[in-house]
């Protein structure tokens, strides 16, 4: 397939994900589970989930598929991977801070994200070569073309996180808080949207210490595609786990020179890396 067909397929997939996403959200009998890793998961997830994996089972049968719910693995070649809903938990709240996340990976780089918000009236995308764009309100409104913000100053940049908290854990609020002190203002809009924000230019810089590639592979052809880069808080790629960190290129940077200064929380991750 062509990537324009790849890009039509995926926002083909994304209606699919809206229709379910849009008639469970706020429904009195939403049944809600936990998984083992204690995050909850709801029967919206699971059934996008098994309705795009069966779309493209009979699309294209010879691509691999890895979802957040059904498991999977990238392989060589062509990867589809989907986040069906990022933002669960805003999602069984009923804030609608949500998306569906389609990314299809070729040989584990990924070439077309769309992220879908419906709640928000709003879905990004973007292809390899082709640009980001936000189509926001109507679905027959005209797509904008996004740009990162041209600001290179930290002391003039605006910061989110997703939850300071986690810092602690997979990465040190030593250098969150370091970061946070270098910006301007920060905030936490979390998960996809902060992201997204990077690439249409309202927000500066996304960081935030612990992703897993479903919930980054999306975005991170967004970012790029919109002239800026996304990688984890070491530099590398972000779907090894270790965190994401999305900004034009000179604040990734800056940004991620403070990220990497070690501190007794940062020690062990920057052992071993360049």
């Amino acid at each position: 397939m062509s990537r324009h067909d790849d890009l039509e397929l995926a926002l083909r997939l994304a209606d699919i994900a809206d229709h379910i996403t849009s008639r469970r959200f706020q429904a009195l009998d939403l049944r809600i589970q936990e998984k083992p890793d204690r995050t909850p998961v709801t029967d919206a997830d699971t059934a996008v989930e098994s309705a795009v994996r069966e779309m493209l089972k009979s699309t294209l049968p010879d691509d691999a598929f890895a979802g957040e719910e059904t498991g999977g693995s990238v392989a060589a070649g062509r990867t589809w991977m989907i986040d069906p809903i990022d933002g669960t938990k805003n999602f069984l709240r009923g804030v609608p801070v949500w998306a569906t996340l389609i990314s299809l990976l070729e040989d584990g780089r990924p070439t077309v994200g769309v992220i879908s918000a419906p709640a928000l009236h709003s879905r990004w995308w973007a292809a390899a070569g082709r640009g980001a764009w936000l189509r926001r309100g109507a679905v027959d409104s005209a797509p904008l073309r996004l740009r990162v913000s041209g600001n290179t100053r930290l002391d003039q940049a605006y910061l989110s996180t997703t939850s300071t908290r986690t810092w602690d854990t997979f990465h040190s609020r030593e250098a969150y808080l370091r970061l946070a002190e270098a910006c301007w203002e920060d905030r936490a809009f979390g998960d996809f949207l902060q992201h997204c924000m990077v690439a249409e230019g309202t927000l500066d810089v996304a960081a935030e210490p612990v992703v897993n590639p479903w919930d980054i592979t999306a975005v991170q052809v967004l970012v790029e595609e919109a002239g800026g880069v996304c990688t984890d808080l070491l530099g590398a790629s972000p779907q090894g786990g270790t965190g994401a960190l999305s900004a034009n290129p000179q604040l990734h940077r800056l940004s991620l020179k403070i990220l990497r200064e070690t501190d007794h929380h940062a020690d062990s991750l920057l052992e071993g890396r360049p």
